[in-house]
């Protein structure tokens, strides 16, 4: 029983996306490990960008414009 987690920032990804997501990550296990897309768990998780940082900043402050 596969379980994957996906972790994105919560900016902008669509249902349709992330409906995308789930059945390309599910076909994938099914092609490459022979899973079965009924036991297949893929959970995406939207992080908010003030609550994830890269190199000792928030995504949020490294988004915004440099002036």
């Amino acid at each position: 029983m596969p379980f994957v987690n996906i972790k994105i920032t919560r900016d902008g990804a669509t249902t349709e996306q992330k409906r995308q997501l789930i059945a390309g990550v599910t076909q994938l296990l099914v092609d490459v490990m022979g899973k079965s897309p009924a036991t297949t768990t893929v959970i995406i998780d939207e992080v908010d960008t003030d609550n994830r940082g890269l190199g000792g900043e928030s995504v949020t402050e490294l988004r915004k414009p440099k002036s």
